[in-house]
């Protein structure tokens, strides 16, 4: 049976000591798993769509786990590259209260993804009646062969009329801004809805405007695409910001409710809102997009973890003006 969505990329298991404790002092970890595009894929299955995750697993007990959580979360891991080579990432997060904001030490290095290559899954074949295709920055950034798993991912799904979007997803520790912004601009060809943030869009692209609105009228005049979405973030403690995103196409800016989020977990909160936004997307509402994109990112952040362990419901009650009263 054809999925809604596919999303392709790694992901990793996670460890961070309790009680908000550094590494150094740490006596024990708790062990969750994320990554952006199994995020993503997991917000998805809550919310209603069925989703696929495709990515390269080591067949030991951790690249197990991670399949074992996904699957757990609702998304089909069918077509999953299973090695007995290679290993897993890991990466370690310590929570931050203000001053002193969280922090991510990776160790991701030669992972099993890392030596992925375009003919190791049938692109063709796979997208064969479904709807969406979703992919992020960080995978092209961790190899050469996966940048041309992505590459071939991307172009198969537009052979194949699914839509298709990229969440930009730029990070320092992966690669160069210079490399960073040659390899995405050869790809927007592919790309639909490209999801970003101002930040990510000056690093990536040296684009730069006056407001978020003349950012996403730039975008759409270098590239083909038909929406750009971009969240907003202030962040004036670590544990409290303000959370809001606007879309943009031909012309039209597409705006939502702002919320303000106290925050148990933002890990996972912008795979949260490219979920809700694609949601939207498949019932082909831009409006709808940047609400539901908005709301259930913002509640993400209330949940430990990378994935979204929401619902479509709790979702439209946030869009309703649900309060903070105790549901019972």
């Amino acid at each position: 049976m054809p999925y809604d969505v596919i999303t392709f990329g790694e992901a990793m298991v996670r460890l961070s000591p309790p009680n908000f404790a550094r590494l150094e002092q740490a006596h024990s970890l708790d062990l969750k798993v994320g990554g952006a595009e199994l995020n993503t894929a997991v917000g998805l299955a809550r919310l209603g769509h069925s989703s696929a995750w495709i990515s390269r697993l080591t067949n030991n007990p951790l690249g197990r786990l991670i399949a074992n959580r996904a699957r757990e979360a609702g998304v089909s891991t069918e077509h999953v590259v299973w090695t007995e080579d290679d290993r897993v990432g890991v990466y370690f997060l310590e929570f931050g209260a203000a001053p002193r904001a969280s922090s991510v030490i990776y160790d991701r290095k030669d992972a099993a993804i890392a030596h992925i290559r375009p003919e190791m899954v049938a692109w063709d074949a796979l997208f064969k009646g479904v709807k969406w295709f979703h992919v992020t920055g960080i995978t092209p950034a961790l190899s050469a062969g996966a940048a041309e798993a992505t590459r071939a991912a991307l172009k198969a799904a537009r052979a194949a009329k699914v839509q298709t979007s990229i969440d930009l997803n730029y990070r320092i520790k992966l690669w160069s801004q210079a490399d960073a912004g040659k390899w995405m601009s050869g790809v927007m060809e592919y790309c639909d809805v490209l999801i970003t943030t101002e930040e990510d869009t000056e690093r990536v692209f040296g684009i730069t405007g006056k407001d978020y609105e003349d950012v996403s009228a730039q975008l759409l005049k270098r590239f083909p695409l038909k929406i750009v979405a971009i969240t907003l973030r202030e962040n004036p403690l670590v544990w409290k910001n303000s959370w809001t995103a606007i879309a943009y196409q031909s012309g039209k800016v597409y705006r939502t409710k702002s919320y303000e989020v106290e925050i148990v977990d933002r890990l996972g909160a912008g795979d949260s809102f490219a979920a809700g936004f694609i949601h939207g997307m498949l019932e082909g509402d831009v409006q709808k997009a940047v609400d539901f994109g908005v709301a259930a990112s913002a509640l993400k952040h209330s949940i430990p973890g990378d994935f979204a362990w929401i619902t479509r419901q709790e979702v439209e009650t946030m869009l309703k003006g649900g309060g903070l009263r105790i549901s019972r």
